[in-house]
């Protein structure tokens, strides 16, 4: 079984006198600054010179530096710009600036994983994951509570790296609520695989079927909707709270009925299988790495086609349209899951 880390397992002192440096100031970013810095740490950001978030982060309080000052300045520098964008910050900001005995950090392992970025032998590198969007990451710590995090160290040069990254995860208040030990290349297979076949990829295909479904039956597309888009969450957060059990105990008996009678016949088993096994099998053996990295390198023709294609889809349109007459539109809890 994973071992499991919480806050008696971590001793934030032992990043005393050692600067942190956060590269990129989005959704996570701003989310680990500000919890390092509110646990006593000392923290700067690193940024492209110019760009949108350098006004922000001067604004929350931070000395901003470009990524090259940063790197040189800092003892930990934590990588959370886009996967798609940091072999070449790295290879051009970073890995210059690099010198024995530092650590690089990362908040997904992607890029050491397909091996886009390969660091020195003298430093330390490893991966402090939060399991949730930033926004996240900061009200939970606001609040003295934490989100779950995974913990991994790729290369151990100073013999010091699980201090640094049991002591850099609590600081982001992580300790609080868990962390679960694993690997880089575990991370980054688990993650990918996850968010394609069922959290973003599986969830989305299997909304529109159900969408499109019961409008092409004649039904109004409001009440798709609410059927099949909008109750999702609320089915998603009783599995969250207590398992697929709680959710049982929760609905009605004719739904569970439903669930039991129809489920299969959705999604056979077997063949849903084997399709997620060769979704599996491409993340293991590179082939959807190359493609994400190869459609960046060709100016992104097909993932701003399905994304241009998916704004103009009629649930997206529809759902629009019903959120911004209904009262739950000003719903604050709703947290932004960019990285």
């Amino acid at each position: 079984m994973a071992k499991l880390y919480y806050e008696a397992d971590c001793d934030l002192n032992k990043l005393n006198g050692k600067k942190i440096a956060i590269i990129g100031y989005g959704s996570q970013g701003h989310a680990h600054a500000l919890n390092l810095r509110d646990s006593g740490c000392d923290v700067i950001v690193g940024l492209r010179r110019g760009g949108k978030s350098w006004p922000v982060a001067e604004e929350d309080g931070f000395k901003v530096m470009t990524v090259a000052e940063a790197t040189k300045a800092a003892d930990i520098i934590m990588i959370l710009i886009n996967d798609e964008r940091q072999a070449e910050v790295y290879k051009n900001e970073i890995a210059p600036n690099l010198s024995e005995g530092k650590a690089l950090a990362f908040a997904h392992g992607f890029n050491i994983r397909y091996k886009q970025i390969v660091p020195p032998a003298d430093v330390d590198v490893f991966m402090a994951a939060p399991k949730g969007p930033g926004h996240t990451v900061r009200s939970q710590y606001v609040v003295g509570k934490g989100v779950p995090c995974l913990i991994a160290v790729e290369q151990n040069a100073t013999g010091k790296a699980y201090d640094i990254a049991l002591a850099y995860l609590a600081g982001i208040g992580g300790a609080r609520a868990g962390i679960l030990e694993t690997t880089m290349h575990d991370e980054t297979e688990t993650d990918l695989f996850g968010e394609q076949a069922v959290l973003c990829g599986g969830l989305v295909e299997l909304m529109r079927c159900g969408y499109e479904t019961l409008v092409e039956a004649g039904y109004d597309p409001e009440n798709a909707y609410f059927e099949c888009i909008h109750e999702m969450k609320l089915i998603v957060d009783l599995i969250n709270k207590g398992g697929i059990a709680a959710m049982n105990y929760s609905i009605s008996d004719t739904a569970e009925f439903g669930e039991y009678y129809s489920g299969g016949k959705v999604l056979p088993y077997e063949q849903t299988k084997a399709n997620m096994k060769a979704v599996l099998k491409d993340i293991q053996d590179g082939t959807f790495a190359g493609r994400w990295i190869a459609e960046n390198q060709n100016g992104r023709c097909f993932f701003n086609s399905r994304r241009d294609m998916l704004a103009n889809h009629s649930m997206e349109v529809v759902g629009k349209k019903l959120r911004d007459q209904m009262l739950w539109k000003n719903d604050t809890n709703l947290d932004n899951a960019s990285n």
